[in-house]
């Protein structure tokens, strides 16, 4: 129980802790535990917030809260980054259907992800926790079947953070080598090892940027800023330059063109939805930074919420004003350089120099995009590795002395290389694994929102925010909207099908499943830390909170 304090508290008051250890704590360890942070000052907000965590959960609170509701957004939609996104997928997505199949694609994903939102976000704000969805399904889901169902939920959101942070980097090794290509004026498709060697340089750079924890909300913060130059300028330039040279209207809003070779233009339409639905992926990224905030409940859907909107507005306006700026389609969709966004850009200004200018501010906010992805993997890993979710969680689970999970975050980044390995052996494979993220962490959002569902929304804590019969609506919608994506995600994006155009990602799923059920049954459930032993923790560990907020209080009135 939270003591009672009296008095004024200052929140420049601050005490010194240290700690004895660094990992996280586990049943019969709380005698090792002396205080939850280590080499860092603790202010009272701190401190009461982390008092909130343990009295909830039962976790120790061992991240600094430095993550404002600004550095959470940045962190949010600079890993979202919907127009960027977008951009890396354009073309792929006319041919399922023209420009308008992106144009209203994006409407109806954004929809979707709008119920996706308020559903992550009432479960945020009610239980906020930096597992996220896997906690939520240990809350939720009946005793006899919470452990298993949350090591499956925590494992595909891993799975998906990790694939989906390989897809930004690809995407980026081709933005760059692109550029390259654009610049010498090369006119053949870049070889592939061209572009592994690049992603394996980035993902091994970019690294760097996710091992101290001091810059990381400034960092989340650019990445937003430099998102937001971006499309201003890049949608500016490209009207600007394209003036009296525009594509007409229907071109844009009307004209279907089926180029995948399914005889329905339905199934053609759904199967390029996979293009827009990626740019409004992994909107639960802030959640997994519900311990690094000092009032998750609130700050969290403010971050979730915001991706969307930004998301959606910036997106809508960025394809609209592409399309329009389009001089010759063919020669877009008969592009080599690996970027066609590249070739948008140097139709548009007519000049190679100007084109690469555009698209170094591209690049940048991949950049930027991929640095948040980072981020994002690592509090899975982590947190998830809290639990022993993961084999080698005793390492996984560490703070390091910089005040990130370090341990968590190179491991991610090792898969991603590995991953990085597929691309250089079958881009078919590549591309099987990368469409898997968007249903893996469809799936995981949808445990929790089903286990909630069964147990009643009314039967539950509700948080700050909460929307009622809006949020129940929500929850079905993302429930529906998982089967239906899941289902025809999986389908060829062209006809007839053949080894190299087959959509494998059927494939990953259930490989990856049956993984996950033999590791379980073999050794997860074993180990695996259930909600009652994190209950056992709450007592004590409440205790050691509760003690140092009143030494900060003792502090203060020595000062009054």
């Amino acid at each position: 129980m939270s003591p009672s304090i009296k008095g004024k508290h200052p929140e420049s008051t601050k005490i010194q802790t240290v700690s004895s250890r660094n990992s996280s704590i586990g049943v019969g360890e709380i005698h090792e535990f002396k205080s939850p942070i280590s080499r860092h000052e603790l202010s009272y907000k701190e401190a009461q917030a982390n008092l909130a965590l343990v009295a909830q959960s039962g976790y120790k609170p061992e991240l600094r809260r430095n993550f404002s509701t600004l550095a959470l957004l940045g962190c949010g939609f600079g890993l979202t980054n919907s127009w960027c996104g977008i951009s890396g997928s354009l073309v792929t997505g006319i041919s399922s259907g023209g420009p308008m199949m992106i144009v209203y694609g994006i409407v109806i994903i954004a929809c979707v992800s709008s119920a996706v939102a308020i559903s992550l976000s009432e479960l945020a704000s009610a239980m906020p926790n930096a597992g996220g969805q896997y906690y939520w399904t240990m809350k939720l889901a009946p005793r006899k079947y919470a452990p298993i169902a949350s090591y499956m939920c925590g494992a595909y959101a891993w799975a998906g953070s990790v694939f989906t942070s390989a897809s930004v980097t690809i995407t980026l090794g081709q933005a760059i080598v692109g550029l390259y290509y654009l610049g010498s004026g090369n006119t053949d498709a870049p070889p592939r090892w061209a572009i592994f060697i690049t992603y394996e340089i980035l993902n091994i750079i970019l690294m760097v940027f996710n091992m101290w924890e001091k810059p990381l909300p400034m960092i989340s913060q650019s990445a937003l800023y430099v998102s937001l130059l971006s499309f201003v300028v890049i949608t500016i330039t490209v009207l600007a330059k394209s003036s009296g040279h525009y594509q007409s209207a229907s071109f844009v809003f009307s004209d279907f063109s089926n180029g995948t070779g399914w005889s329905s233009s339905g199934i053609a339409f759904i199967v390029g939805l996979i293009n827009p639905n990626w740019s409004f992926s992994c909107l639960d990224a802030a959640t997994h930074l519900a311990e690094e905030t000092l009032t998750p409940e609130t700050d969290i859907p403010k971050a979730i919420i915001g991706t969307v909107l930004i998301g959606f507005f910036t997106s809508f306006i960025y394809v609209i004003a592409m399309f329009f700026s389009i001089r010759n389609l063919d020669d877009i969709l008969k592009s080599n350089i690996g970027a066609p966004i590249l070739d948008i850009y140097h139709q548009a200004i007519g000049n190679r120099g100007g084109a690469i200018v555009l698209g170094c501010f591209f690049v940048l906010t991949l950049v930027g995009c991929n640095i948040s992805s980072h981020t994002w993997q690592a509090r899975l890993c982590w947190s998830f590795a809290r639990d022993n979710g993961l084999p080698g969680s005793r390492w996984w689970s560490k703070v390091s002395r910089t005040g990130v999970p370090v341990y968590a975050h190179l491991m991610s980044c090792g898969w991603c290389a590995i991953i990085g390995c597929i691309y250089m052996a079958s881009t078919t494979a590549y591309n099987a694994v990368v469409i898997g993220c968007i249903s893996f962490l469809l799936i995981s959002y949808s445990i929790p929102i089903v286990f909630m569902l069964c147990r009643g929304r009314s039967n539950i804590s509700h948080g700050p925010f909460w929307t009622g019969k809006i949020g129940l609506i929500c929850n079905i919608v993302v429930v529906l909207w998982t089967v239906f994506a899941v289902v025809f995600y999986s389908l060829p994006p062209v006809m007839p099908v053949t080894a190299g155009n087959m959509n494998y990602v059927c494939a990953v799923i259930a490989v990856f499943t049956a993984y996950v059920i033999l590791y379980w049954f073999c050794r997860g459930k074993k180990t695996f830390k259930t909600i009652e032993e994190r209950t056992e923790l709450i007592p004590e560990l409440t205790q050691i909170v509760s003690s140092q907020m009143m030494e900060i209080e003792m502090m203060n009135e020595g000062k009054v």
